[in-house]
């Protein structure tokens, strides 16, 4: 695994929701050639592009940023499938679905993941060999 290019695409999510967290380990796992970067959305980095791109202050989301660029909800998540390996990338056909129904299941999702995954206290501590994947 390579280190991470600085200009490399960054996803925030929610640091202590463990549907994120799992979301992330999911990522690093299909990600081999190192080309995302994480940080959690209540770091201060996380915070820094929250109010770079006129955003809200919003656990409730997963966000990619590339290429100068804010995806949110579905367009983000079908983004990042799009370049994960294996057939996750097969994801992007969700695309001809409507935005507003993508994002209204992937919203009434990030409602209830507390509910039905878990909440930790903190957020998560990335181990030694994942460290240089995260931000702040």
């Amino acid at each position: 695994m390579g280190t991470p290019d600085p200009l490399s695409p960054v996803i925030l999510f929610d640091g202590v929701c463990n549907l994120c967290n799992g979301s992330v380990l999911f990522i690093i796992k299909r990600d081999p050639q190192a080309n995302f970067r994480f940080a959690s959305l209540q770091s201060d980095f996380g915070q820094q592009q929250l109010l770079k791109f006129n955003r809200q202050a919003t656990l409730e989301s997963v966000l990619l940023i590339e290429s100068g660029k804010l995806y949110d909800k579905s367009s983000a998540a079908l983004k990042i499938a799009s370049k994960l390996s294996g057939v996750w990338p097969l994801l992007s056909l969700f695309r001809i679905v409507p935005k507003s129904w993508r994002d209204g299941v992937y919203t009434w999702i990030a409602r209830n993941r507390y509910r039905w995954f878990g909440k930790r206290e903190a957020c998560m501590i990335p181990t030694p060999e994942l460290k240089s994947r995260f931000i702040g």
